[in-house]
């Protein structure tokens, strides 16, 4: 009875063991598969540390490379530079003065051309000027007798010589006082201004007498109008010159008798200031 009390307890513990053991198996089992599943994936990322690892030192040596022959180059660069600045160093020192006497030459050159240009802006005005106070002095006279005209910077006044001189004479008549003493008025108020008295005829043989030929009559004509200016209006000497043209400075044709009638007449040429504007047109300094 005791053996038989005491078999059942042993039995029970027997199977109570016999059915933990599997369970904890179990657990073990699920336990090391859990464990594994934790190794692999920790050394998948170890992997992939190694690997990040690796391309970083791979991409830090090439740009360690990079940085390096970037630095090579600069320097090569530098040197080279250093050699342009020397050269330019060397041609500038030598040249700094012929560039700069270049520079001072355009600008004396620049300051040259203005001051010319505005001189001849006043030539031309104060011609102007005075070709209006001809016209306005000389009035109603026959323009075909009288002609104002500005040519290249020059007035020239031609006055037909029927208005002054008898055919073939150089003996002023009394109606050219009267022309020649408004053309006086004018000029005695410009007491800058120097003119030439010019005889001009056609090309008709002068007759000798006196005279031999054109060249005396022309030359003639014009001192016998330049000592009326001086002697009867008081045009100083030294600002009038007499020349003879002759035939040789037509106005017209000589093959009608209205062109030789042009071509016989007296031009007082007015001329500009040449001692200022030979100054202006001397080389500037420098």
């Amino acid at each position: 009875m005791k053996i038989a009390q005491l078999a059942l307890p042993v039995a029970l513990v027997t199977i109570l063991a016999s059915c933990s053991a599997p369970r904890k198996l179990r657990e073990s089992q699920a336990r090391n598969a859990q464990l594994d599943s934790l190794y692999r994936a920790t050394y998948g990322k170890l992997r992939t540390c190694e690997e990040d690892a690796a391309r970083a030192a791979a991409s830090y040596k090439e740009k360690v490379t990079n940085l390096t022959e970037q630095q090579d180059q600069l320097k090569t660069n530098n040197s080279q530079m250093l050699d342009h600045l020397k050269e330019l160093s060397v041609i500038s020192s030598s040249q700094a003065e012929s560039i700069k006497k270049s520079l001072d030459n355009i600008g004396a050159k620049d300051a040259y051309i203005k001051d010319l240009q505005s001189a001849i802006a006043r030539k031309d005005s104060l011609n102007m000027q005075l070709v209006m106070n001809l016209k306005g002095a000389i009035g109603n006279m026959d323009d075909k007798d009288i002609n104002i005209k500005v040519d290249k910077g020059v007035v020239y006044i031609d006055i037909s010589d029927k208005l002054l001189f008898k055919s073939g004479s150089y003996d002023i008549n009394e109606r050219a006082k009267e022309v020649l003493g408004k053309v006086a008025k004018v000029l005695i108020a410009q007491p800058d201004i120097e003119f030439m008295v010019e005889g001009h005829t056609d090309n008709v043989p002068y007759r000798p007498n006196v005279l031999l030929d054109n060249w005396d009559l022309s030359v003639k004509r014009a001192t016998s109008v330049v000592r009326i200016l001086q002697n009867q209006y008081n045009i100083p000497p030294a600002r009038m010159t007499a020349a003879g043209r002759s035939e040789y400075l037509p106005v017209a044709s000589n093959d009608t008798p209205e062109g030789k009638a042009a071509n016989r007449r007296t031009r007082i040429v007015i001329l500009p200031q040449l001692d200022q504007f030979f100054k202006l047109l001397e080389k500037p300094a420098n």
